[in-house]
């Protein structure tokens, strides 16, 4: 499915929401409130992401991904602690936090759960269902740590190992995050245009806050592109998979961040290396240029940072490792 027909899905499903009257939205939205009806609201919550979240339609998959999880777990949660949605008790949002944390999951992966309830509830006051803001004076403790350190960069053997078990399109994702830098999302937006191995470059074009940006292909990336390129580009061999078609534009088969993180965890188990997330490849590649070029702001430009006070708070601490510059059988 292409990023048009995706967003073009988004909406026609929010229209199911946002095209009714005020009277029939609250009355849907009050009564899957009262049942805990979990599609329901997360239809709702996806409704009010696309007509009146910060980037609207253009909320990116994986943000709406995210807070679909985040407002399923927080909806099973309250169905087992019999807190009701519409009227929470003054202690139903801090017993959430205190809930996850206590299980495990870590202050940053609470601050994401409670940012999707949030959004839940910012869903069910936008349809006038409830006043109830029940997460709006709840703490959450910081960690300290940094990213960095706590989600490490994959190392080069640990890459390698990967590659010798990885089929094509892993082995090519696994490039254009650990050679490239590229997000996941990036990655799996991005179509045969966008890549140009002659110049040696990478065109990302849905890059984080909707910022375009061009990266430079190693040589080694350029290689792999040509490669992938004539096994899967419209008219190469590989294109149709003998189920169904990959869109002609798409470079990527997998529909979804899921659907990538499946078929990589596959190729990190056969390989015997715990599957820490697409992140630690970026962080790899980030390191790795920074101790070739010792420059943060380039650094930062090349993997689509904000500010280059995140490149340098992210990366300093790992500046000095010793990685060598090339993988092994790259």
């Amino acid at each position: 499915m292409t990023l048009d027909h995706y967003r073009g899905d988004r909406l026609a499903q929010a229209q199911t929401w946002a095209g009714l009257p005020d009277d029939e939205l609250r009355r849907r939205a009050v009564q899957a409130a009262g049942e805990k009806d979990v599609d329901g609201l997360i239809a709702l919550t996806q409704a009010y992401l696309t007509h009146e979240g910060a980037s609207g339609l253009l909320t990116s998959p994986r943000t709406v991904e995210a807070y679909t999880l985040g407002v399923r777990q927080f909806i099973e949660h309250a169905t087992l602690n019999a807190v009701n949605l519409l009227r929470p008790g003054r202690r139903d949002a801090s017993g959430y936090v205190a809930a996850m944390l206590s299980a495990g999951r870590k202050p940053t992966g609470v601050q994401l759960k409670v940012a999707a309830a949030n959004c839940l509830y910012r869903a069910l006051r936008w349809a006038g269902a409830t006043d109830a803001d029940p997460f709006k004076d709840v703490k959450i403790p910081k960690d300290r740590t940094p990213g960095i350190v706590k989600r490490p960069p994959y190392q080069e053997d640990e890459l390698a190992d990967v590659l010798d078990h990885a089929d094509v399109h892993v082995k090519f994702l696994l490039f254009l995050t650990a050679h490239a830098g590229l997000r996941i999302s990036e990655a799996l937006a991005l179509t045969w245009e966008d890549l140009d191995e002659a110049n040696r470059r990478v065109h990302v074009r849905s890059g984080k806050g909707r910022k375009e940006r061009l990266v430079a292909m190693s040589t080694s990336l350029a290689r792999a592109t040509r490669h992938y390129r004539g096994l899967y580009a419209p008219g190469g061999p590989e294109h149709t998979d003998g189920k169904r078609t990959t869109p002609r534009d798409r470079v990527f088969r997998y529909a979804s961040p899921m659907t990538a993180r499946y078929h990589l965890d596959k190729a990190f188990q056969a390989a015997g290396v715990t599957f820490r997330g697409f992140h630690p490849g970026r962080k790899y590649a980030g390191t790795r240029l920074l101790q070739q070029v010792k420059d943060f702001g380039r650094v930062a430009a090349h993997l689509g940072h904000e500010s280059i006070d995140t490149t340098r708070k992210g990366y300093a601490k790992l500046a000095t490792d010793d990685l060598k510059d090339d993988l092994v059988g790259w």
